[in-house]
């Protein structure tokens, strides 16, 4: 199937990234969000992170103003109707989830694609909300979309071949390098990435390391471009214990159980930086 228009639920950190590249690669894409205010904030991160493209000279005003003119917003599902796939991009709990594809099941036509963003969910889970499980697939984006070049497409056993083969098709031309994995919690990369981080915080509640040497080490030892402390913060302390605990309960293995640290911080509020305190304090 061709794609032509894209729906996005959500326009957090990962929907106005998703939003950002569709619309700078020439699709038409509508946004929906559960408020105004939400929906503002999130069109606002949209345009300054094109704006600051503009400033350092890796894209033209012109583009910027074009790109922006593709992208719309909406409070309404019932908006998306006419979408040819819709990408959900909320945060990840499972009945959450099955509501938001609950309901656009009954709303996009039915020859639409229901993709989701998650790291860590089910896919069959979620698909077993709709009445169209074949077309249903995730496509996990990574963290910033616009810079990060990997997209997981994970089909259930519920997806057809045709669903992976339009949503690939639609992943090159966003710019994307794919890669296919299973329908199992984590995926490809989270399942080997969370379990690094939790070691790493780990090795800093032991006192086996300072932040910054544990950080360190692995950049200049690994030839990582971030240390696993301050990426941790940077993806958000709430969302890898989240995932972890998913893990966890999924696997049962003790190298996802979330570090008593881990835990400490998120029931403080210190998530990283969207709260301004991880392992690090940010302005």
């Amino acid at each position: 199937m061709e794609i032509s228009n894209i729906g996005i639920i959500g326009c957090g950190q990962m929907g106005s990234g998703i939003a950002e590249v569709a619309a700078k690669s020439g699709y038409e894409v509508i946004i929906c969000e559960v408020n105004d205010k939400t929906l503002s904030m999130g069109l606002g991160k949209i345009q300054k992170s094109l704006a600051k493209a503009v400033e350092r000279g890796k894209l033209a005003a012109d583009v910027m103003e074009a790109t922006l003119a593709r992208i719309t917003g909406t409070v309404h599902v019932a908006d998306l109707a006419d979408c040819d796939i819709v990408i959900e991009a909320i945060f990840e709990d499972l009945p959450t989830k099955q509501r938001v594809f609950g309901e656009l099941d009954q709303v996009v036509k039915p020859e639409a694609i229901l993709a989701t963003n998650t790291s860590s969910i089910s896919i069959a889970a979620i698909a077993t909300a709709t009445r169209r499980g074949d077309k249903v697939i995730g496509m996990h984006f990574f963290n910033p979309v616009p810079v990060m070049q990997l997209v997981e497409y994970v089909p259930s056993i519920l997806t057809s071949q045709e669903t992976i083969a339009t949503v690939s098709a639609l992943g090159e031309k966003l710019g994307k390098t794919g890669v296919l994995a299973k329908d199992s919690p984590g995926f490809i990369v989270n399942r080997l990435l969370v379990a690094y981080l939790l070691d790493a915080i780990r090795v800093f509640e032991q006192g086996l390391a300072s932040r910054e040497d544990i950080d360190n080490a692995m950049k200049l030892g690994a030839a990582h471009p971030m240390g696993p402390l301050t990426l941790s913060d940077f993806i958000g302390l709430d969302i890898i214990k989240g995932v972890a605990d998913v893990f966890f309960e999924e696997y049962g293995e003790s190298r996802f159980k979330a570090p008593p640290l881990l835990t400490r911080m998120v029931t403080a509020g210190h998530l990283g930086r969207k709260s301004g305190q991880g392992f690090y304090q940010y302005q």
